[in-house]
């Protein structure tokens, strides 16, 4: 598991450089989050078999570039790269129903759980 956002998105380039494509390698993402094929699929809204034959559905790769997205505003936030992978799968947000930031952004709420993030940030939410 990477050490920090930074290297995890340096593994993630790395990888669509030796792969010569500009995609998010699904299978390096579930691997950071500690979870199956599956659980990803289900996440993005794609069939299982999405994850290895048409990794650059754009279903699959809007869920990855949110879900980076939102890793990378909490990163910047606490300065951990492993409490923002325990918030974005476990924390239930009060503001958000008691969902979790994954649940939320399986649902294409990204751009309001960043509002929510950069509003944490302002010190605005508590």
């Amino acid at each position: 598991m990477p050490d920090s956002f930074e290297r995890f998105l340096a593994d993630l380039k790395g990888v669509a450089r030796e792969e010569r494509h500009p995609l998010i390698n699904p299978r390096l993402f579930a691997s950071a989050l500690s979870i199956d094929i599956q659980t990803l699929a289900t996440q993005a809204h794609v069939h299982r078999t999405t994850i290895s034959r048409a990794q650059g559905a754009e279903k699959l790769q809007r869920y990855l570039r949110d879900a980076l997205r939102v890793l990378g505003a909490a990163a910047d936030i606490n300065g951990d790269f492993h409490d923002a992978l325990f918030w974005f799968r476990n924390e239930p947000l009060s503001a958000f129903d008691y969902k979790t930031p994954e649940q939320l952004v399986s649902e294409g709420r990204a751009e309001d759980l960043l509002r929510y993030v950069q509003a944490l940030q302002a010190g605005v939410v508590g």
